[in-house]
């Protein structure tokens, strides 16, 4: 990753974060986005204080003018995007379909796919100039499992999915590798509004039965590489033991 040019939305906290550490430790130059800019500026800060390349713009990914000007200021700056992990993603409120507010499932449809697809759309003219790039989307074992509460999240994630594999159908012969992450519980905030709900099974999973955020993020560098490609298109989950040898977490 040295010398790479990274986005990463949502990298104010949790897997973001920890992934644009990461990725800053590789080398790369990271652009971090997320809507708090104190927080993002304050870890691009750290970054830059320990002898990495960060930079920090606030933007809401439901906007696309706002997810085309970081794209934008991220090839000013860098002069390229050769990753683009989209992180950010919004699971509250838990709620089981009749209580749910309609502007609630709309906002999280906003963040969790419209998110994704401005992201890919800003990005894709830039990496097919260049030859090429890796977009990582941030799925989710809610895509394909139902859970009480977690309609909108899970209808969210369903979508981010099938969105990556057909962005893989078609500009994976202009070297555009598309694949999505599923992490697994994460021992994020995310986890503790899920706790806090009560709401089925994964809220009464214990804290130490999360992974830490690190384990994703080595993930996702080692994901763009090319020792992942028998998974572009797809799903990789890090739940199984495969992934986590490869990845050399195990």
């Amino acid at each position: 990753m040295q010398d790479k040019s990274v986005i990463i939305t949502g990298a104010s906290r949790g897997i973001g974060e920890a992934a644009a550490r990461h990725f800053a430790d590789l080398g790369a130059q990271v652009m971090l986005t997320a809507r708090s800019a104190d927080a993002i500026e304050g870890i691009a800060s750290e970054i830059n204080n320990s002898g990495g390349k960060a930079k920090a713009m606030a933007c809401d990914v439901s906007d696309a003018d706002q997810m085309k000007t970081v794209v934008d200021a991220t090839v000013t700056a860098f002069g390229g995007v050769d990753v683009f992990i989209a992180n950010a993603g919004l699971l509250e409120p838990v709620a089981r379909v009749e209580d749910l507010a309609p502007a609630d499932f709309t906002r999280v449809i906003d963040i969790n796919v419209n998110g994704v697809f401005y992201g890919m759309h800003a990005v894709l003219p830039v990496m097919k100039k260049a030859g090429g790039g890796t977009i990582i989307t941030i799925g989710s074992g809610a895509a394909t499992g139902t859970l009480e509460g977690w309609s909108h999240y899970c209808t969210s994630k369903a979508a981010a999915h099938h969105l990556s594999a057909c962005l893989n159908r078609e500009e994976g012969e202009n070297g555009i590798r598309a694949l999505v992450l599923s992490p697994g519980t994460v021992a994020t905030n995310m986890q503790k509004v899920i706790k806090a709900s009560g709401v089925n099974p994964v809220s009464q999973l214990a804290w130490e039965d999360h992974i830490p955020p690190e384990w994703p993020a080595r993930t996702l560098a080692w994901m763009c590489t090319a020792d992942a490609d028998d998974w572009l298109g797809q799903v990789i989950a890090l739940r199984e033991d495969e992934i986590r040898k490869r990845v050399g977490l195990i």
